[in-house]
């Protein structure tokens, strides 16, 4: 490095520059991409990590679970391919469930950033396809069944394309246009990075990044570690059951905390199942650690430093740690669970802090069929969110769900791609749980087939059985619904749609927060007037009588 001082202001001008560069790069990926998955739902990520394999800024686009398991992706990429192998221009790819994101669906690539003929960085990325090839479906018995699994391997190498590697996606994808379209967006989006932290670098008279690093990573680990020890040491656990798929299954969380350290063990989890609902470590730890970022420490910098001092765990073989070859398509299915786990434990501690379960894990619903404009193949899927759990300061909102992010497709753009119209999407009024604060309320969406041929329709949803739980008195969220032309399908189910058929989906509404006889009369009269509140439940609930 230059013989220049990092004072904390130059500090902040350079972490700032460094959020810049991600956030612009990958708006580069976001609009060069195929996909309405990235370039609608953000369903997507783009960060950097330093030449030690650590995480140190990521785009604000980002999907947590991605940025939580790309540090994981690195180290075994490069416990495969040594740092000192690599070369400007190359391009490393995988999609391995136990390696990546947790699912297949998931393609994460890695390329090292040179300046000046050094090794500077790691540009990470992880995007979803909807099509893997396989035959992907609820009844899954192994992770074979679930597509195409590339391992780590090159892509490009030196600027230049590894035609096998595009050879077996083309070979084995419905659509490999659209996924080669999102990886090569890619491609664009780490040579403009390059460029980039190039210019960054000169401008700022470095020749690496490694005291930047250190310094903003040393910063997030003191600031987790001081937050952890201002609270009380002690163990903490929480359990509730699932849905699952012939019988419930349960999750069971402790959090344990000792001086600035925090472990969370899901020992008490249900084992894994042959059913696609199961989840890799990476996928239960980058949700975990999500989960304590936002409940703990959410203003300082997000990277790897925040989460020295936390250790999470689940037996080898259980739901939230799944071996291989378990089914893991859904891995969502159980992964979501972790956060409301966590918060419920720490309710008792952090009563003003946590929040109460939304109407996830998050809902979508895929369809497989031919277009009628051309005959040409598709593979669609349609993000939906439940209520929001209610806030320790308000109530949650609704069609939001915690703890993904992902964005909403607009209806006309979906209508576009696919012969299916959206028929209906609204609030669901008295769906969501009641409390001083109220949960978001849940949306009913309609899709009606106008295709002449059969349209395979493959659903995967959760909170049927078991709706999002109030917490510290509050009560829950109403539980949700599938329906197919009026009549109730089974939540995780494959069906044929005829031309005229109506599915409807009507996602759970997130729990309330303490308790009912709390709130403001004001805003009960609000919720009347809205109509996501009846006044028969108002006068039940919170004895309204219109007063």
């Amino acid at each position: 490095m230059a013989e220049t001082s990092l004072d904390p202001i130059r500090l902040g001008l350079i972490w700032q520059r460094l959020n810049g560069i991600v956030d612009q790069v990958s708006e580069t990926f976001i609009r060069a991409a195929f996909s309405t998955v990235v370039r609608e739902n953000y369903d997507m990520a783009f960060s950097l990590l330093d030449v030690h394999g650590r995480q140190f800024v990521q785009s604000k686009r980002s999907i947590p679970s991605f940025i939580g398991t790309l540090p994981r992706t690195l180290a075994a990429v490069l416990e495969k391919i040594p740092a000192e192998t690599l070369r400007p221009g190359d391009v490393v790819i995988t999609n391995d469930s136990w390696i990546g994101t947790g699912h297949l669906n998931d393609i994460s690539m890695i390329c090292p950033i040179f300046v000046a003929g050094k090794l500077v960085a790691f540009a990470g990325s992880t995007a979803h396809t909807v099509d893997i090839g396989g035959a992907p479906s609820p009844a899954a018995q192994d992770s074979y069944e679930e597509g195409l699994c590339i391992p780590i391997c090159k892509i490009v190498e030196q600027d230049v394309e590894n035609q096998l590697v595009i050879d077996f996606l083309n070979e084995n994808l419905r659509a490999p246009e659209e996924t080669l379209g999102d990886i090569r967006a890619q491609f664009a989006a780490f040579h403009d990075c390059q460029q980039k932290l190039a210019s960054v670098l000169r401008e700022e008279g470095l020749t690496d990044l490694d005291a930047v690093v250190e310094e903003i990573i040393a910063r997030s680990a003191k600031s987790m570690r001081s937050v952890i020890a201002a609270l009380p040491d002690g163990q903490y656990a929480d359990q509730f059951q699932v849905d699952g798929f012939e019988t419930p299954l349960t999750i069971r969380c402790t959090v344990t905390i000792a001086g600035d350290s925090i472990d969370v063990d899901f020992a008490g989890t249900s084992a894994q199942i042959a059913r696609p609902i199961n989840s890799v470590l990476n996928y239960t730890y980058a949700y975990s650690c999500f989960a304590l970022k936002c409940l703990l420490d959410p203003e300082a910098p997000n990277n790897s430093g925040s989460f020295e001092t936390i250790t999470v765990r689940a037996p080898e073989g259980s739901l939230l740690n799944a071996a291989r070859p378990a089914p893991v398509w859904g891995r969502h299915l159980s992964g979501h669970y972790a956060p409301p786990a966590i918060f419920g434990a720490l309710s008792t501690v952090l009563p003003d802090k946590v929040i109460a379960e939304s109407g996830s894990p998050l809902w979508n619903v895929y369809f497989k069929g031919t277009q009628e404009k051309d005959g040409a193949g598709f593979v669609k899927m349609f993000f939906m969110n439940g209520g929001h759990g209610a806030r320790p300061n308000g109530d949650g909102p609704g069609c939001l769900s915690f703890p993904s992010n992902v964005s909403n497709q607009p209806i006309e753009m979906f209508e576009n791609q696919a012969p299916l119209l959206v028929t209906e999407k609204c609030f669901v009024p008295d769906s969501a749980g009641d409390g001083k604060f109220r949960g978001g309320d849940a949306q009913r969406i309609s899709f009606r087939s106008v295709a002449t041929e059969p349209i395979t329709m493959t659903i995967r949803h959760e909170r049927i059985s078991f709706p999002p739980r109030g917490l510290l008195g509050g009560q829950n969220g109403a539980p949700g619904k599938d329906l197919v032309n009026g009549e109730p399908i089974p939540a995780k189910s494959r069906s044929l749609l005829q031309t005229g058929d109506v599915a409807t989906f009507q996602m759970p509404g997130g729990g309330g927060l303490l308790p009912a006889e709390e709130r403001a009369k004001d805003a009960v009269a609000r919720d009347i007037r809205r109509g996501v509140l009846s006044p028969e439940k108002a006068q039940r609930i919170y004895g309204y009588g219109g007063d």
